[in-house]
């Protein structure tokens, strides 16, 4: 069964939305806008967040494809980006 959200293939009709994992293994939202996104702890939890953002408009979320990061460094700003997104402590 396949997902309701398709990963990315082309870059002719980009979604707003991207929902992937960084290098620390953490989900990320990516918005293409730069207004919102974030780190989450699920993929459930990423995949609700873009979906409520686009008013659960499928065609404007999408998942990266396997082995790509997606990297969250803040958010903009009229132009500007504001601190960068620290990843989660990991405890044993």
């Amino acid at each position: 069964m396949g997902s309701r959200y398709p990963i990315q293939r082309t870059l002719a009709a980009t979604p707003r939305f991207t929902v992937g994992r960084d290098h620390h293994g953490c989900w990320v939202v990516q918005d293409s806008l730069g207004r919102v996104g974030g780190l989450f702890a699920s993929e459930a939890a990423a995949l609700h967040f873009a979906d409520e953002e686009s008013n659960h408009d499928v065609r404007a979320v999408c998942r990266a494809p396997a082995g790509k990061c997606v990297e969250f460094d803040g958010l903009s700003t009229s132009g500007t980006v504001m601190a960068q997104a620290s990843p989660p402590r990991r405890y044993a």
